[in-house]
């Protein structure tokens, strides 16, 4: 029998210990050494068998993957893409966010410091006329190059191809005609998005041909001008149109026909200095800049502090030097009212015609 069992010698060559049970089979080594044996035995790696796996990467992972039918859980989708990139705006005055639904439907108006922003002349045209009423004259006209003007970096005439490309505009005013709650009304609005609504010699000729056109159809005329003055590139023809322009109002005062002129952000240099300055009735949005030079220019040349306001249409009005301040969505009601008044006056007049005829 002690050639069939053979004693187990410990690993670490340990010297052998003497069983400590017995039995007619052979010999038993006690259990709790045979437990402490298991985990103290380690696989033997050969050199050859370790350079081999050098480097080599466990086929295993940590993550837990779906069993069966399971599938591992979405996020919720918070992609930047699918949020409008025009869904808030900021307003330029009390820096709050703006609903953009909310802000088109207050045409533009900041709903909680009264802040009015800057309008293209198309946003202007249906904000004041009534729908689909307005007809536009002259829109195909477009300037020339009538001095040659090159800068630094180009001409004016490719200056003037890409400002029509970005804005779509042909010039820096639309004019036509068109009915306010049902009374006619000659428009002219200047688009400061087009070269700072500079008046050049185009602006000129479709501000005159307005008045022209007004005259014959007998309408009043509103002109809503928004400018940074001549325009540079056309040298004294942009300096001429203030002459022109102002002339061909005159005739419209000599023919009895109102001319009412509503200044906004920003009115400045050449055009507020002639036709805007020479209405029967001048009126100006809140907070707009009105002057012929920048502020800057004038602590500059002057080396005085302006008074806090100064150069703001409320500031124009408590000097008198324009008639009411209206808010934008009370400029319709307004401006109808006048309208009325202008009508009634037409209306008694002819009455008092027929009546001195029919007396003679």
């Amino acid at each position: 029998m002690e050639k069939l069992f053979k004693r187990i010698p410990k690993v670490g060559g340990e010297s052998e210990k003497e069983p400590t049970e017995s039995s007619s089979e052979g010999t038993i080594e006690p259990q709790d050494q045979l437990k402490t044996e298991k985990v103290e035995k380690a696989p033997e790696i050969s050199p050859e068998k370790a350079k081999k796996h050098e480097g080599h990467t466990p086929k295993f992972s940590w993550s837990i993957k779906p069993q069966g039918d399971q599938k591992p859980k979405q996020a919720a989708r918070t992609d930047k893409a699918d949020i409008p990139d025009d869904l808030w705006i900021k307003c330029a005055h009390c820096k709050e966010l703006i609903y953009s639904k909310e802000f088109e439907n207050n045409k533009k108006v900041c709903p909680k410091c009264g802040f009015h922003f800057r309008l293209t002349a198309y946003e202007r045209v249906n904000f004041t006329l009534d729908e689909g009423s307005f007809e536009e004259i002259n829109a195909r006209l477009v300037t020339g190059d009538p001095l040659n003007f090159t800068t630094a970096t180009e001409t004016y005439q490719v200056k003037s191809d890409q400002t029509r490309a970005k804005t779509g505009l042909n010039e820096s005013i639309v004019t036509g005609f068109g009915t306010l709650e049902g009374l006619p009304v000659a428009l002219a609005v200047c688009d400061f998005n087009y070269m700072g609504g500079s008046m050049g010699s185009v602006f000129g000729e479709k501000l005159v041909r307005l008045v022209e056109q007004a005259l014959e159809r007998r309408v009043p005329l509103l002109a809503v001008s928004a400018s940074g003055g001549a325009r540079m590139h056309e040298g004294m023809f942009s300096l001429m149109q203030m002459a022109k322009t102002t002339a061909a109002f005159a005739r419209l005062g000599e023919a009895g026909l109102p001319f009412i002129s509503l200044l906004v952000d920003p009115c400045t240099g050449g055009v507020i200095a002639s036709y805007a300055s020479v209405a029967d009735i001048i009126l100006a949005e809140p907070g707009a800049l009105l002057g012929f030079a920048g502020p800057r220019v004038i602590e500059q040349v002057t080396k005085q502090k302006l008074p806090p306001g100064f150069q703001t249409a409320e500031f124009f009005l408590e000097h008198g030097m324009i008639d009411q301040v209206v808010a934008r969505k009370e400029l319709r009601p307004v401006i109808a009212k006048l309208l009325h008044h202008y009508q009634t006056a037409v209306a008694q007049n002819e009455a008092r015609e027929r009546e001195v005829t029919y007396a003679r």
